[in-house]
């Protein structure tokens, strides 16, 4: 039941979260509200993403639950170094990028705004979605698993790599034959794995 609770919970979540971050639900908050409550989207956006997963998060904790593994000393030190590698490697990721813009603030500042750029160098260089690399090596390098850590990190998963595929549909859009090129050159989200 537990399974069944977590899954649909996370579900819930992705399907609200994907739509929120659709181009057409923007276009229709633009045409509907207009371009001054397009400036606050973005920031509103993370704000209720980051809100709206403490429930299952709590959920997490809360429901009746076993340990699956614990790994002994001396790995699961290493396991925490790799998490702090990932870590550090998140938040770089984030300033490579127009941190200001990722966040929603800049929206707020300048109207018109300013195009994308896209990057293309640093650590999106060896990967396209370098966030969701190091997101994922931190969720997968956690040394105690419990049955509903498995299926929300499982969950989270499976989100992560059905999102990069709906993101890179749009970057395709903004940058055209740029991003197809960076993209037949540069794996997904894993180092060194390339999918034709």
């Amino acid at each position: 039941m537990n399974i069944l609770i977590l899954i649909s919970a996370f579900a819930a979540w992705g399907i609200v979260h994907s739509l929120l971050a659709s181009l057409a639900l923007k276009d229709f908050f633009r045409k509907t509200f207009g371009d001054g409550f397009i400036r606050l989207y973005r920031l509103g956006y993370n704000i209720f993403s980051a809100l709206s997963i403490l429930p299952i998060l709590w959920l997490m904790w809360i429901l009746p639950n076993h340990t699956l593994y614990l790994i002994p000393a001396p790995w699961k030190y290493l396991m925490l170094a790799g998490q702090g590698v990932a870590a550090f490697l998140l938040l770089y990721g984030v300033l490579q990028t127009d941190t200001l813009s990722f966040v929603g603030l800049r929206q707020l500042v300048e109207p018109d705004g300013k195009p994308g750029t896209l990057v293309t160098s640093g650590l999106y260089r060896f990967v396209r979605h370098p966030l969701y690399s190091a997101g994922l090596l931190f969720l997968w390098l956690t040394a105690t698993m419990t049955l509903n850590q498995l299926i929300v990190y499982i969950c989270a998963t499976i989100y992560i790599f059905v999102g990069a595929y709906f993101e890179e549909r749009k970057l395709l859009r903004e940058f055209g034959a740029a991003y197809a090129e960076y993209k037949a050159a540069t794996p997904m989200i894993i180092p060194g794995l390339r999918f034709k």
